[in-house]
């Protein structure tokens, strides 16, 4: 078992700070490689309080302000254009960075690390995406894919 600090979120591990135990071969071929997690050691465990700062500053304070914003997130559907050929196809798939900037002119911001897409959108048309505002709240948010 490897001792890790995780450095971002990981769905059904952990948040940024916290320290985890994994197998070997996830945290060699999985987290590391892909700077989700750092080997723990006695001088890394000073990063985590710094970690946890940063986090809370960027989270969301309270559970009634996610749920005020869940529910404007769920009221009206964020449109993303992007381009797209004749039939519809995109070039290149929408990202959470432009689901983020499009949720951010339609008035409210999201961290795009907090925007999970389940399938990858590389069409136009109409979507859903899972945004995880706290730990308790999340919001369905219906996506419009339109040629720009």
């Amino acid at each position: 078992m490897a001792k890790l600090i995780l450095t971002h979120e990981v769905t059904g591990l952990g948040e940024p700070g916290d320290v985890v135990e994994v197998k070997d071969g996830y945290a060699r071929n999985y987290l590391v490689p892909r700077k989700l997690a750092t080997p723990w050691s006695k001088g890394a465990e000073s990063q985590v309080s710094a970690i946890r700062k940063a986090r809370k500053a960027r989270e969301i304070a309270s559970l009634d302000d996610a749920k005020a914003i869940r529910d404007s997130l769920q009221s009206k559907p964020v449109v993303v254009e992007a381009k797209a050929g004749n039939a519809g196809r995109l070039f290149g798939a929408v990202t959470t960075a432009d689901i983020a900037s499009a949720v951010a002119a339609s008035g409210a911001s999201v961290d795009k690390r907090k925007i999970e897409i389940g399938q990858p959108i590389k069409s136009t048309g109409d979507f859903t995406v899972s945004v995880r505002l706290h730990p308790e709240v999340s919001a369905t948010v219906a996506v419009k894919v339109v040629a720009a």
